[in-house]
């Protein structure tokens, strides 16, 4: 069944060395863009995730966002160059003494000192980097489930849009007949009367001329056609599985084309109402389309 491009996924992890919980948002979009909000540290990982990610959508606005909390040090990979700071200080106390001052160090200064620090490596701890990856999978998981729970929703909807559609659809179809009798006989009747008024002959092979004419005009039988087979196949694509969102944008666009075009070539109030109430309610379903991936 279709799914929704909106949902929420969330997976906390804790363990003796570490605690992290991955958030996922998503809102639609014509393509899939994964934003992420995550330690620096870890920005070696991302590709690897966003392949991970791709495998569960394929549209959408995804924000992806991390809070990490690393409970042993050790973990970091972080060390201080203490034989520096020592030659540092050495240096330092040689300068006080020979002044007749003493010294004491700043170690709040040393802290922010970053050539005193080393990171051992550009990779993150493996334990760590397998706990990230399966929570992110977790994480990935719960946000699909949202999204098939909305999209079950907006199946429903749309199904009993549909269902709309066709009723009005039906109508028109009745209305259509009604239309070309009137017209028909409205027609005879005035090429009668101009005929009478001018003293010409009444020509029934010219009536039948004009009668086809305003008939194949007024003829919308292949647009109801088409509008019929749209709606069915709209139908198809909402029961099928995979990433129908484009489809059923494409066929919502078709519909609209042919329901404009009948109401452009009836040329009756009744009609024209009746293609107002189907427009509003195809609008409503192509706000809904705009959801689904």
């Amino acid at each position: 069944m279709p799914v929704s491009m909106t949902g929420f996924g969330r997976f906390e992890t804790n363990e003796d060395a570490w605690t992290h919980v991955w958030e996922v948002k998503s809102v639609n979009g014509r393509y899939l863009d994964v934003k992420w909000r995550m330690p620096g540290y870890l920005r070696s990982l991302e590709n690897g995730w966003e392949k991970i990610v791709r495998t569960y959508a394929s549209r959408g606005r995804v924000d992806v966002s991390l809070n990490l909390e690393v409970l042993d040090s050790g973990i970091l990979g972080m060390t201080f160059n203490e034989t520096m700071a020592n030659a540092m200080f050495e240096q330092m106390e040689k300068l006080a003494t020979s002044r007749g001052e003493s010294f004491s160090p700043d170690y709040n200064r040393v802290l922010g000192m970053s050539a005193l620090w080393r990171d051992n490596g550009s990779e993150p701890d493996p334990g760590l980097t397998e706990s990230l990856t399966s929570g992110l999978e977790a994480a990935l998981k719960d946000w699909v489930d949202s999204r098939g729970v909305e999209g079950d929703a907006m199946v429903t909807d749309l199904t009993s849009r549909l269902e709309t559609l066709r009723d009005l659809t039906e109508k028109v179809k009745v209305r259509i007949p009604e239309i070309l009798e009137a017209k028909k006989t409205a027609l005879r009747q005035r090429i009668v009367d101009m005929l009478d008024a001018a003293n010409a002959e009444f020509s029934e092979d010219r009536m039948l001329q004009e009668v086809a004419y305003l008939t194949d005009k007024l003829d919308v039988s292949e647009e109801l056609t088409r509008l019929d087979a749209h709606l069915d196949r709209l139908d198809e694509v909402l029961a099928s599985e995979g990433n129908v969102g484009k489809k059923l944008d494409f066929l919502v666009q078709e519909t609209f084309r042919e329901i404009n075009t009948c109401g452009n070539k009836a040329q009756d109030t009744a009609v024209s109402r009746l293609v107002v109430d189907f427009k509003a309610e195809l609008e409503r379903c192509r706000e809904q389309v705009q959801n689904i991936e």
